[in-house]
């Protein structure tokens, strides 16, 4: 797969209401390149790859599996709560109860999502976006290449105003346009040169959250400093598994800031576990679209610093922001508002600490193959400004408050293959997709550590 957006190699190498929205038919036309398999090709945030192995073979890395009856199991999900939908009203929007929570949202997506996967580059759940400012409107946001008024578009390329599920309840429909480059272009090489930018890749004596970190080619961001729930309960660090992972050595080793054979850097420790796709209803413990071939994007690595690393130069305050409370965790069940429009923060290895927004949950997109895509969190940083660059994946994305607390980790983004239009008149914006930090620390077996006495108390502990 091509080079990510927020990962690189060490070597030189306003939206309008939807009744007036639709779509022309260019996006159908997405030249793109071919890749291998589990390459989504619509609004695919980009991210380099890499494959599974470790040093002495001690890494397990996961990878998705099919149960035999699960394609039939899905349909019979889906079919027996298609009982309870009411026919479509045209022209009206439904007199039933309006969806509030994330899992409603994704519920009613899933029903509608052979038309919505007709008209569209992808889907998201989000608020309508009015004058590209988020409402207090829950809706399904569908993207399109091209965003003009119903005047010239033909009925059958008009999506509808609201969409109706299970119970008569319904949302929504909101439009937005995505700018679409075509073939990917190269990420921008943009460079940030702040003390904190500085810090992170290694005037700092100290390594944590937002550091950087290579193995032999390719270098990304420290996310976590974690604690295995198994083994010997190594303590390590958490990052993306495209940064950690490169096939073309045989021992998937991490340094920090650089490998010896490239610069200075002093060796970390071996990837021990990692994963990139996970089964959607593994992932979110539901089946989030009628599609059997369904995959959430989980990329994530698992490091256990090595037996001889100084333990004392590891902290886990997070340079610039301070100390973090514990995960915030998702609940599906839970109102669109505890996390959609929620500003968050992050600190990177190359652009430092950047501000954002949480503008939509559960970004879905399919490839030419018919294989269903999901990423979790779709963020656009603050004032038209960029969330993160190249080299910054694996950096926690972090809400604001009191307590500062992770929810997530950057994976990649778009910034090389198109943008997001959120406003008339306004240029488009550059956008970032994350990983929910509680499912794939669940999935990894990891616990955070979130305060430098607690590190400190484990490492007397695995003594």
């Amino acid at each position: 797969m091509d080079q990510g957006m927020s990962s690189s190699r060490v070597r030189a190498s306003g939206s309008t209401p939807s009744e007036e929205s639709s779509l022309d038919l260019d996006k159908y036309y997405f030249h793109q390149s071919h890749r291998p398999s589990f390459s989504p090709q619509s609004l695919q945030p980009h991210a380099s790859t890499g494959g599974p192995h470790c040093e002495n073979s001690a890494a397990y890395f996961s990878w998705p599996c099919r149960i035999k009856d699960d394609a039939e199991e899905r349909a019979n999900y889906f079919a027996n709560l298609q009982k309870g939908v009411l026919p479509e009203t045209l022209g009206q929007l439904p007199e039933g109860q309006r969806a509030n929570t994330l899992l409603e949202l994704m519920t009613i997506r899933a029903f509608h999502s052979k038309i919505l996967r007709c008209y569209s580059l992808g889907t998201a759940i989000g608020f309508r976006i009015r004058c590209g400012v988020l409402t207090d409107i829950p809706a399904i946001l569908v993207f399109v290449s091209r965003k003009v008024h119903k005047q010239w578009l033909s009925p059958i390329q008009c999506l509808p105003t609201a969409l109706e599920g299970p119970g008569g309840v319904w949302c929504d429909v909101d439009v937005v346009e995505f700018s679409y480059f075509g073939a990917p272009e190269l990420a921008p090489k943009e460079q940030f040169y702040t003390e904190i930018v500085d810090d992170l890749r290694g005037s700092d004596p100290c390594i944590g959250s937002g550091s950087q970190v290579a193995n032999q080619e390719t270098y990304g961001t420290l996310g976590a400093i974690v604690r295995s729930q198994t083994g010997n309960r190594q303590i390590g660090f958490l990052t993306n598994r495209h940064v950690a992972v490169d096939l073309d050595y045989p021992n998937q080793k991490m340094f920090h800031p650089l490998p010896p054979t490239l610069g200075p850097g002093v060796y970390l420790g071996a990837v021990e576990r990692a994963t990139s796709f996970i089964r959607d209803d593994l992932w979110f413990g539901i089946f989030a679209g009628i599609n059997p071939e369904t995959f959430v994007r989980a990329d994530g690595a698992f490091i256990p610093f090595t037996d001889d690393f100084d333990m004392t130069a590891v902290t886990t305050s997070v340079k610039g922001i301070g100390e973090i409370g514990n995960v915030k965790t998702i609940d599906l069940q839970s109102p669109i508002d505890t996390l959609v429009g929620k500003q968050v923060m992050k600190v990177g290895r190359s652009s430092g600490f950047t501000t954002g927004t949480v503008l939509a949950y559960a970004l879905e997109y399919n490839d030419e193959k018919g294989i269903c895509f999901l990423t979790d969190f779709l963020v656009v940083g603050a004032n038209q400004q960029t969330f993160d660059l190249e080299g910054d994946s694996g950096s926690l994305i972090i809400l604001k408050g009191e307590k500062p607390r992770p929810i997530g980790i950057i994976w990649g983004g778009t910034a090389n293959r198109g943008r997001l239009k959120l406003k008339v008149g306004q240029p488009p914006e550059n956008w970032t997709s994350g990983v929910d930090l509680g499912r794939l620390l669940n999935f990894l077996e990891l616990d955070l550590i979130t305060s430098d006495e607690a590190l400190r108390g484990w490492c007397i502990t695995c003594v």
